[in-house]
């Protein structure tokens, strides 16, 4: 069974609350990455970097991070070097935050470089986490169960978000 979360303009609704609440954040940061977790925590952060450009002056970098999901103690990949985003306003995006594992490994990575200020955000926000990570900036919450799964689906138009 199937179960519809949010609809295309839902999905877009959440994704600019989200941007406005970074800008409020941010304010006064001159540059803001975006460090999108590949692969729909990156595309996330695109889209949220589209909302942001139109409410904010700063200066927006993508950053993308490479996290084996399998394996998250391998080394972590980001594709931009780890001194521009040193001393800078950093928020660590996801599509989903599932158990906690993806986003937590993410976290640590970027606490080996000094930041201005670091957050997390994440379009879902599931509530039975396995490690005690939680994001920032969310755009919905759930209490689902463990056998449920969640489907985003912002790649392309029309966005959804699926409950399986």
């Amino acid at each position: 069974m199937e179960t519809r979360i949010l609809d295309h303009d839902q999905v877009k609704n959440k994704i600019r609350r989200i941007a406005y609440q970074i800008a409020e954040v941010y304010l006064n940061h001159d540059e803001i990455i975006l460090a999108g977790i590949s692969d729909g925590g990156y595309i996330f952060a695109k889209k949220l970097k589209s909302s942001l450009s139109k409410i904010v002056s700063s200066k927006i970098v993508l950053c993308k991070v490479e996290i084996d999901k399998k394996k998250p103690l391998n080394p972590i990949k980001t594709s931009i070097k780890s001194e521009d985003y040193q001393n800078k306003g950093v928020i660590l995006c996801d599509d989903v935050l599932n158990s906690g594992t993806t986003l937590i490994y993410g976290v640590k990575h970027f606490l080996n470089v000094p930041l201005d200020r670091f957050k997390t955000a994440v379009l879902v926000n599931r509530n039975h986490k396995k490690y005690p990570v939680k994001a920032d900036f969310k755009g919905i919450s759930l209490s689902t169960t463990m056998q449920e799964h969640i489907e985003v689906h912002i790649n392309a138009e029309p966005y959804s978000v699926l409950l399986k």
